[in-house]
């Protein structure tokens, strides 16, 4: 299916050159003088090979035809990731270089979005947002304002993050899966 790269976001699967490639970071530039750009950095997923390729916005890019089908996480071994289908109970085993930095926030029972081609999972996709514990952080410091530092702290999955000041260890905290940055206090 054919789409201009400009619609192209993180996650999705493009064609290149007859080999699949799971997209990292894609970004649009808009100069003021010039032609517009988007320039797509990407993983091939047979090796696993880096790439970063410039189109024009407005120029036409393949992307494969892949299925999103939700999956909970069941856990993890030598192997991989296995996951069920939450339809019809079917397990799938994902390689590590798949989940890749997802990989710690995982909980068991966690439904996430699998893409699948093919038969083989080629990309997962978090839910958005997750509460974690504050597991370790430095105390405050006297005269630290709220609004304008923060400390850096390891959270119960073993991700370092930034938080305000006045988390300490226990706190529970939502933060964003795709850099595991804070975003508020839990709702308890």
């Amino acid at each position: 299916m054919k789409v201009i790269a400009s619609q192209i976001r993180k996650g999705n699967i493009l064609e290149v050159e007859g080999k699949l490639y799971a997209v990292l970071i894609a970004e649009s530039f808009h100069p003021g003088k010039g032609t517009p750009t988007t320039q797509i950095d990407m993983r091939r997923l047979s090796d696993g090979v880096k790439i970063s390729n410039r189109y024009k916005t407005t120029e036409q890019v393949e992307r494969a035809f892949v299925e999103d089908r939700d999956f909970s996480y069941l856990f993890a071994d030598g192997e991989g990731f296995t996951f069920m289908n939450t339809e019809n109970y079917e397990q799938l085993i994902v390689p590590k270089d798949v989940v890749g930095d997802a990989a710690p926030y995982l909980q068991e029972g966690m439904v996430v979005r699998l893409s699948i081609f093919e038969d083989q999972a080629v990309g997962i996709v978090l839910p958005q947002r997750m509460t974690l514990e504050v597991v370790d952080t430095e105390p405050t410091t006297k005269g630290q304002t709220a609004s304008s530092s923060f400390k850096p702290a390891i959270l119960s999955n073993g991700v370092r993050s930034m938080v305000p000041p006045h988390i300490g260890p226990g706190t529970r905290i939502v933060v964003l899966t795709d850099d595991g940055s804070y975003v508020e206090r839990a709702k308890d």
